[in-house]
């Protein structure tokens, strides 16, 4: 069982501030961020909260998932790995045969 939740539903107004207070009722909140946009700065509507052991992150998820915080309804779930794979498919496409042709 996992220690970070992924929490969803944020309002744009919640900060990464406001997101560890109203977790931090469910024990030591180590770690507490609200994802936002790399270009405008601005919330994505999500974040994760990481517990210092698992069983207080299981407490939170029971209590806090479907509950309202900012006016808006969390969605709290335990958080999952992303893969570091990279994006992008293969060396881009310059096509077959290759060049040139003779024209006359």
């Amino acid at each position: 069982m996992g220690k970070k939740l992924f929490v969803g539903g944020l309002a744009w107004a919640t900060d990464s501030e406001g997101l560890r207070s109203a977790f931090s009722a469910y024990g030591e909140v180590t770690d507490a961020a609200v994802i936002t946009d790399r270009d405008t700065g601005r919330s994505r509507g999500f974040g994760f909260v990481t517990f210092a052991n698992a069983e207080q992150a299981q407490r939170a998820l029971d209590e806090m998932n479907g509950s309202e915080l900012d006016g808006r309804s969390l969605r709290v779930d335990f958080a999952t790995e992303r893969s570091r794979g990279g994006g992008g498919g293969g060396g881009g496409g310059r096509g077959r045969g290759g060049g040139g042709g003779d024209w006359r």
